[in-house]
């Protein structure tokens, strides 16, 4: 793969220390580990692809970007497919924007699909996700999916804090809880939440928001206690102001650089890179952890 910490494909084998001190192989001692999937899925995901101008074949691992047609979550996606990862970018409201991020994914050499489905509708989300786990586990969830509707809470209305929680908080056990036990199976899985420094530092007229992004804050540290016996790490990231279509109608340039140290919005990519880090192998003893993406803005 062309990144050194090893994300979705492959996983490296397995090494050991000698009387000496030396790292040796062990893969030709162990005897070979059952395939938890039918033949006929194995076969339909091995295949050769153009990762970062190399070709590879490997155990591609699938992953499933909640809010996958916004800014972020595009550029998440498109960051775990150049790992490797078959990606499956979920969109509700604008699912042509999600076709789009696939379309870019596919034509880059990666593997990807839309998959569209209301997160607030309980019923719904299992339905969609039981059709996919009949091709096999989805082994990285990122559940970057989130709305805004905001007001100070004295004029805020029962819907406006309603709506929110339910797509952030209610959406991500949701879109978690079904995939947990197919991850605890395979004894490996990632799960990053994307939140907000809103969450850490609060900001007026966003107490609904808030609430829901911290309450990720909860919930991931401990989920991650319950399922790191089984391989399966839960982080948090939260970002600060990223340039894209939200920020850009929010924030001027003049405002931007009073409130981040850095003096800039940060970039999609730039929590990208954070989120693909936390999905690879590299990532296995970062857990419980919620990590800024914020220009030190605290």
């Amino acid at each position: 793969m062309a990144a050194s910490h090893r994300g979705c494909g492959a996983r490296p084998p397995r090494v050991a220390s000698g009387l000496n001190g030396h790292e040796t192989s062990v893969r030709a001692a162990r005897k070979p580990v059952p395939r938890i999937w039918p033949e006929a899925v194995q076969a339909a995901i091995m295949r050769p692809s153009i990762l970062a101008g190399r070709t590879v074949t490997a155990h591609l691992r699938r992953a499933l970007v909640t809010g996958g047609s916004g800014d972020i979550g595009g550029a998440i996606a498109r960051a775990l497919a150049a790992d490797g990862c078959e990606v499956l970018v979920h969109a509700h409201a604008r699912s042509e924007r999600a076709a789009a991020v696939a379309a870019a994914i596919e034509a880059a050499g990666g593997r990807a699909s839309v998959i569209a489905f209301d997160l607030t509708d309980a019923d719904a989300t299992r339905a969609a996700l039981q059709r996919q786990l009949e091709a096999g586990p989805i082994q990285v969830l990122v559940h970057n999916a989130g709305v805004h509707d905001d007001a100070p809470l004295a004029g805020m209305r029962e819907e406006q804090w309603r709506r929110v929680i339910d797509v952030t908080l209610h959406g991500f056990f949701h879109v978690t809880q079904p995939l947990l036990l197919p991850m605890a199976r395979g004894r490996w899985g990632r799960i990053v939440s994307v939140s907000s420094i809103a969450a850490v530092l609060g900001n007026r007229g966003q107490v609904n928001y808030a609430a829901a992004k911290s309450a990720l804050h909860g919930a991931s540290k401990s989920l991650a206690r319950e399922m790191a016996s089984r391989g399966i790490t839960v982080n948090v990231v939260a970002p600060g102001v990223i340039a894209g279509r939200m920020s850009a109608a929010a924030f001027d340039d003049a405002r931007i650089k009073a409130m981040v140290p850095a003096g800039r919005a940060g970039t999609p990519d730039e929590v990208a890179a954070l989120v693909r880090f936390l999905c690879a192998d590299a990532a296995a003893y970062v857990n419980g952890q919620v990590i800024g993406v914020n220009g030190g803005m605290g």
